[in-house]
C-alpha cells in the first residue's frame, strides 16, 4: 500500500504543469537594451598572482588622457616596474610608478588639456532630485553617469571610477599614474581631476588589498606594494581570450522605470522609501558579454 502511494505521488509530481516563471519587471533591460563596449576601450590590467582588473574607458570625457593610456598600454609602459603603490582606506588605491623616475615614451602628452568637465548636456535621462554637488545627475546614452550644470557636465567620482592621478595644478597628470576609487565616492574631485574610466571588473583587487600606513595611504616600503605584471587593451589580447563587455542603453523607458525603482525601494523589506537616489548609488549596469 505504502508503495503505491508512494509512486501515485510521483506520478502526480510528474505530470503537475510547471510553474510559471516570475513575470519580468517593466524595468528589465530587452536584449537591444545591452550593447558591446569597443575592444579599444577596455583596459586589463594584471596584477601580481593573475588577478585581473578591468577597465572601461572614457574617451569622450578624457579624449586626450585616454590616448596617453592607450599609448602607454601599447609601449608595454607599466609591465616593468609598475605597481599599486597607495591604498588610502575609504578613498583610492592608486598604482603606476612609485619612484616618479621612469620616463614617458614618445608621443605622450605630459600634461593634456584640464579635461574635468565638457561644454553641453548629453544626458537622456536623469535623477529625480537635485545632486548635492550638482544642479542635476543623471545618464549618457552609452551607459555613463553623468553630472551637471546649464551649460556643462562631468563624470562624478563614483564607487570604481578611475581617474589620473596629478600634482599640484597646472599639473593635470599625463595618464601614467591612474587610481580606482574604494569608498563612498569622493566627489569632491569632481572637475578637479580628469576621470578616464570605470572599473568594471575586479574591483574587488584593489578594495581588499591592504591598508597603506603611510601618509595618505602610500606604502612605506617597495616590499609593500603589488607589483603590476602588464596592461592591455582587450583588442590587444588574442580574440579567444579576451573579456567582452556591454553596457546598458539608459534611452528607453525600461532604464527610466529602472531609475524610478532606485528611487523608490519597493517593500516587503523597504517600508519607507526615499524618493531619491545618489546618482553613485543607481550606476548603470555593465555585464560580460553573454558567451556565443
Amino acid at each position: 500500500m505504502m508503495i503505491t502511494l508512494v509512486l501515485a505521488g510521483l506520478i502526480q509530481a510528474a505530470s503537475a504543469p510547471a510553474a510559471p516563471a516570475p513575470a519580468a519587471s517593466v524595468s528589465d533591460p530587452l536584449p537591444e537594451d545591452w550593447v558591446a563596449i569597443p575592444d579599444d576601450e577596455v583596459m586589463v590590467v594584471t596584477l601580481a598572482g593573475g588577478g585581473t582588473v578591468a577597465v572601461r574607458l572614457a574617451p569622450a570625457s578624457a579624449p586626450v588622457h585616454v590616448d596617453n593610456i592607450r599609448r602607454l598600454a601599447a609601449a608595454r609602459w607599466w609591465d616593468a616596474g609598475a605597481s599599486v603603490y597607495r591604498v588610502q582606506d575609504n578613498y583610492v588605491a592608486q598604482w603606476g610608478d612609485a619612484t616618479e623616475k621612469k620616463p614617458l615614451p614618445p608621443g605622450i602628452v605630459a600634461n593634456p588639456p584640464a579635461e574635468y568637465d565638457h561644454a553641453g548636456t548629453t544626458a537622456v535621462a536623469k535623477l529625480t532630485k537635485p545632486d548635492p554637488y550638482a544642479p542635476w545627475a543623471g545618464y549618457s546614452r552609452d551607459g555613463w553617469p553623468l553630472a551637471g550644470n546649464a551649460t556643462t557636465e562631468w563624470v562624478p567620482h563614483c564607487y570604481g571610477m578611475v581617474g589620473v592621478a596629478r600634482d599640484l595644478a597646472p599639473s593635470t597628470g599625463s595618464g601614467g599614474d591612474l587610481y580606482a576609487a574604494i569608498g563612498h565616492g569622493p566627489r569632491a574631485l569632481d572637475r578637479n581631476v580628469a576621470i578616464v574610466g570605470r572599473v568594471v571588473e575586479g574591483i574587488e583587487r584593489l578594495s581588499a588589498l591592504p591598508r597603506g600606513t603611510g601618509d595618505l595611504g602610500f606604502y612605506k616600503t617597495p616590499g609593500e606594494q603589488v607589483a603590476i605584471t602588464s596592461v592591455r587593451l582587450a583588442s590587444e589580447i588574442p580574440a579567444a581570450e579576451r573579456p567582452r563587455f556591454q553596457y546598458r542603453r539608459t534611452d528607453n523607458p525600461r532604464f527610466t522605470t529602472w531609475i524610478t525603482t532606485r528611487e523608490n525601494r519597493a517593500p516587503p523589506f523597504f517600508v519607507v522609501p526615499a524618493g531619491g537616489a545618489d546618482i553613485c548609488n543607481a550606476l548603470p549596469p555593465v555585464r560580460r558579454a553573454p558567451a556565443g
